[in-house]
């Protein structure tokens, strides 16, 4: 369907004016009615394009500003006004000729330069383009030959830029660039690309060792085919075509360096922000596959993108970001890289910047991580005080602690150090930093608020002599350890913490050449003749039942420092409940109650079970059966549930119900304690915990000592003493009332 048209300009255009559909238009924005101006927007080429308006090789081109952005005398009515100045001017003529149905103010996003804040306008321009449209399914098998981290975004986002790929222009109307080498006639029939300074020289007689426009552009050369002397052409490149040139420039291939970029060609990995999945990553892809038909690099890491507090990209006219130097000196570069890579942006999300979360790194894990060295270097100072005894790190001492496994919590954390050694090498071979760093941050609070705090008294000799130094041997090689493995992300941290460590070491280890920095170093490698993963699974349930046990205090309001008379673990499972009694030290002494109580016997304490549905794994099984499958899970009885929880783990499915099969993950046990007793209770991963908060005199007098205790440990760590310095305690009792 034609129309006929407002303006009498460009009526010979026989495949114009006409009424066109497409879907991005769409009645909640304006009037529902857009014109297409095919060389002044994205959509509206595309659309003309598509219903054959103009051809894209052919033309015609229709541009009737100038680069001013003035009208050409192509619109003569017009002609010398600015676009943005014309409105008024065009309304006039409208009405005049009648044609204008209706005037109004409306208000819509506009692009605006992010320079000058001034209104911009889309304008075709000639432009050099490399043919990528023809590309497309070699772009998308090279990408498939990559791995990503995060992988969504190759799988998604590249792969669908890929898929709709548009030729790419590489030229930009600049004077600032490197010069396209292309010579081209006055006619524009014959074109020479020169692919080097010698050629250049060959073709036009004159030598030169920079390649900047002011040098080359007054250079000719002669015509082969008669047609007088070819010129430059006056555009350079698109900077993108440079950055996606860079694996060749850097080595100056194909000139130099043939063997060197061989050998490094493509790169191993590389690392950007999420915005370049249309810029570096995709030129990168589209020249190495027009050059090689190959990928330019083997793994890729994308980053997300780091916002203002408020959410909006950071700005400095908005001033929504704190000054980074600021946040350096108040908390150090370390704990800044470290909030970052254990942010969402690792996983190629978007971070919204909290100064409070730098300082929560500091807090949480550099400050107890510190604490822990300077424990260790405490004792080994009242060590020396108390029995002259200058501690050496001593690794016989520890493997054969280790073997004979003397000590428990000593086996553990040495066993769960290779098992995080395993891991890490395992991830970080994946690429996949946003695992890592949490586990390792996990391992320091392993150390830190369950190693370091229940083995306090062996650090500071008060057990035996020969207990002591175990103990601070294991702290000493953990320390060590943890300084080497956390070096790539908190580079400064790990060296101070190395330094100070090194005086603990034995002469000949001070000595060596490579032990001189922690940066000298190998990330250290597993021993599997130090890991139990049978005491890793025992310590785990503990700490399971020593947070449940910390979760009721809290919820009771009773301080730690206040003893309890007794803690009760049920358990259906007899061999959870025998790794539990194995470390009933550690139990109660992390709880501090007087007795630990082990029980199978829910119906003596007075706790049920009932399950409910897992819908997250339950929903796909199920399908239309859900409803009535919830319903029949939600009717089992005790004796249902305890019958399906003996079954063993080797047996699947554990029950069918309505045809489908259910296991363990598809169902929640729910506990409960139906009869009112002296405990406090509470119920995770299978576990059941009942404390006991009804403290006798004794105990709340033994409580009250712990309290004394504290509070002289505070002032002590006012006053800045060390922990070797004496000191006199005065103190007043007032009569009880």
């Amino acid at each position: 369907m034609h129309y006929t048209p407002l303006f009498p300009y460009f009526t010979t255009v026989k495949t114009a004016f006409r009424v066109l559909c497409d879907d991005y238009v769409t009645e909640d924005n304006g009037t529902g009615i857009v014109h297409q101006a095919p060389f002044f927007g994205e959509d509206d080429y595309r659309v003309c394009v598509t219903n054959g308006v103009i051809n894209k090789d052919a033309g015609p081109v229709i541009c009737p500003i100038d680069a001013q952005c003035r009208f050409t005398d192509e619109v003569k009515d017009f002609q010398g006004q600015n676009v943005k100045d014309t409105d008024k001017s065009i309304i006039k003529y409208l009405k005049e000729a009648k044609r204008l149905v209706h005037q109004s103010v409306m208000k819509h996003s506009y692009p605006f330069c992010w320079r000058s804040d001034t209104p911009l306008i889309y304008r075709a321009v000639p432009s050099w383009f490399i043919r990528v449209e023809d590309m497309v399914d070699r772009l998308l098998a090279n990408n498939s030959k990559t791995y990503w981290v995060p992988d969504f975004v190759k799988e998604k986002r590249f792969a669908n830029w890929l898929r709709d790929a548009r030729d790419w222009a590489i030229s930009r109307n600049r004077y600032w660039g490197n010069p396209i080498p292309l010579w081209i006639s006055d006619d524009g029939h014959e074109i020479v690309c020169v692919s080097s300074i010698e050629e250049l020289k060959q073709l036009s007689g004159v030598s030169v060792d920079d390649i900047h426009r002011e040098i080359i552009d007054e250079i000719t050369i002669p015509s082969r085919l008669g047609k007088g002397l070819l010129r430059r052409v006056p555009e350079v490149f698109d900077c993108w075509f440079e950055s996606g040139s860079m694996p060749y420039a850097q080595v100056h291939y194909p000139f130099d360096g043939y063997q060197t970029f061989m050998d490094a060609f493509p790169a191993d990995f590389i690392a950007e922000g999420i915005d370049q999945t249309r810029g570096w990553f995709y030129t990168l892809l589209v020249i190495s596959t027009a050059l090689f038909d190959q990928p330019p690099f083997k793994n890729l890491i994308v980053n997300g993108i780091v916002l203002g507090s408020d959410g909006k990209k950071m700005s400095k006219k908005d001033k929504n970001y704190p000054d980074p130097t600021i946040i350096c000196d108040q908390y150090g570069a370390d704990a800044l890289r470290l909030y970052l890579i254990t942010s969402p942006a690792v996983r190629g999300e978007s971070l919204k910047f909290n100064k409070e979360g730098v300082q929560n790194i500091l807090r949480d894990v550099f400050l107890p991580w510190y604490n822990t060295l300077r424990l260790l270097i405490q004792s080994c100072d009242q060590l020396k005080i108390d029995k002259k005894i200058n501690f050496i790190y001593d690794e016989k001492r520890l493997y054969s602690s280790i073997s004979l496994n003397t000590n428990v919590m000593d086996t553990w954390i040495v066993s769960y150090t290779q098992t995080l050694l395993d891991f890490v090498k395992q991830e970080m071979n994946a690429y996949r930093l946003y695992t890592v760093v949490p586990r390792l941050i996990k391992y320091i609070d392993m150390l830190t608020n369950w190693y370091a705090k229940l083995n306090k008294k062996r650090f500071k000799d008060e057990t035996t002599l020969e207990d002591c130094l175990v103990s601070l041997n294991v702290l000493c090689y953990i320390l060590l350890t943890m300084a080497k493995l956390m070096t790539p992300f908190t580079p400064f941290l790990a060296e101070y913490m190395y330094q100070i460590l090194r005086k603990l070491m034995p002469q000949s280890f001070s000595s060596d050449e490579q032990e001189l920095s922690v940066h000298f170093q190998m990330i250290p490698q597993s021993d599997q003749s130090l890991v139990n993963k049978n005491i890793e699974h025992a310590v785990d349930a503990v700490q399971t039942v020593i947070g449940l046990g910390r979760f009721l205090r809290d919820r009771k309001v009773i301080p730690m420092k206040y003893p309890l008379p007794e803690f009760v673990v049920i358990h259906y499972d007899p061999s959870v409940l025998k790794d539990i009694e194995s470390l009933e030290d550690f139990v109660r002494n992390g709880l501090n109650v007087r007795k630990l109580t082990l029980s199978q016997d829910r119906e003596f304490y007075g706790v049920e079970m009932c399950a409910e549905p897992n819908y997250s794994t339950l929903g796909k099984k199920a399908g239309a059966k859900l409803k009535s499958v919830t319903q029949l899970i939600r009717e089992m009885s005790d004796a249902d549930i305890e019958t399906l929880l003996s079954k063993s783990q080797d047996e699947s499915p554990l029950k069918i119900i309505d045809e489908v099969p259910i296991e363990l993950e598809d169902i929640h046990i729910v506990y409960r304690v139906t009869k009112q007793t002296r405990f406090e209770d509470t119920a995770e991963q299978g576990f059941v915990v009942l404390l006991d908060y009804k403290a006798d005199a004794s105990l709340k007098e033994e409580g009250l000592i712990h309290e004394i205790t504290n509070r002289v440990q505070k002032l002590r760590k006012e006053a800045k003493l060390n922990l070797t310095d004496d000191i006199k305690i005065y103190y007043s009792v007032e009569p009880h009332k």
